[in-house]
């Protein structure tokens, strides 16, 4: 069994997590590795790399710099060598005793175990809302569904994992993934510990900009709403040009008030502005991946865990 840790300056919670999850795993596999993939921390987490490799099956995988918890995922299962991998966060906010429960349904043949949160109570109206929003839109009308409240706390057999590798996109929705990919999926419920040191590293922005990643990566129902919009805003502009034809037949020509004039193109064009900027998304997105950068870039690798899986 392999347990993936993306971590951002969690060196506090490490300090507290690892020598509970070494012994956890020691009660699932005879055989566990923990991969840490340092995804460009600031706060001295360095310094305790010597300290957590003196366990065995301890690796560390260092990123050159920070590239995002998307990208230290990939990471992560790329180095991952277990016939089974687990992925799970660093702040102490799953509960290891899910485990026992996720390595349960694999052995009785589920391929991918995945966490699913009961409710959503302790977080804002904001997140709320946006996340009933973001859901309705994602599987609107697909085939395969992204569940809502599922997150990156999961189990995968080795053959999601050799699945997942096989993705060269780099605008990465790893949510998404995991859906598209199928295979035998058990959802379990769960609620979140607190966090024990430290805040999210997710702010509002960060969200925004994940929602989009996974909106242009799995949907072009943006640009077919434009196309809706233009249809709609044409048949507008065509009853209005037949109204005044035929009140300029029936009761002669008055002097238009500026007002119509001038809220109709300022409405007009800032719908331009937003398709132009809708289909710029798209067009940013083609470019980012013709490029074919590496998603990530390896400082160094430490530690010794399982041998590669073959």
């Amino acid at each position: 069994m392999s347990c993936v840790l993306p971590c951002f300056n969690e060196k506090e919670n490490l300090d507290v997590l690892l020598p509970l999850l070494r012994a956890r795993l020691a009660t699932l596999a005879p055989q566990w590795e923990i991969v840490l993939v340092d995804d460009g921390s600031t706060d001295g987490t360095a310094e305790q790399w010597p300290l957590w490799l003196q366990e065995p099956g301890v690796r560390v995988v260092q990123l050159a710099r920070n590239f995002g918890k998307e990208a230290a995922l990939t990471a992560g299962l790329e180095a991952a060598a277990g016939d089974v991998v687990v992925l799970m966060d660093a702040d102490l906010q799953h509960p290891l005793g899910l485990l026992d429960v996720f390595v349960r349904h694999w052995r009785s043949g589920a391929d991918m175990v995945y966490a699913v949160r009961a409710d959503r109570e302790d977080e804002g109206r904001f997140k709320q809302l946006g996340t009933r929003l973001f859901y309705g839109m994602l599987n609107g009308g697909r085939r395969f569904k992204v569940p809502p409240g599922a997150g990156d706390f999961r189990l995968m057999d080795r053959s999601v994992v050799a699945a997942l590798r096989q993705f060269p996109e780099r605008s990465r929705f790893l949510k998404g993934l995991y859906a598209w990919v199928g295979f035998e999926a058990v959802a379990v419920p769960y609620l979140p510990d607190v966090r024990a040191h430290g805040q999210s590293h997710y702010g509002k922005l960060r969200l925004i900009g994940l929602a989009l990643d996974g909106l242009t990566a799995f949907t072009v129902w943006p640009l077919r709403a434009l196309i809706a919009v233009g249809f709609l805003l044409a048949m507008v502009a065509f009853a209005y040009g037949a109204y005044l034809s035929v009140d300029y037949l029936l009761y002669g020509h008055d002097v238009s008030g500026w007002t119509t004039i001038v809220v109709s193109l300022m409405l007009i064009a800032g719908i331009q502005l937003v398709s132009l900027g809708v289909v710029g998304e798209y067009v940013g997105r083609i470019y980012e991946e013709v490029k074919r950068r590496p998603l990530y870039v390896v400082k160094r690798q430490m530690g010794r865990g399982l041998p590669e899986h073959g």
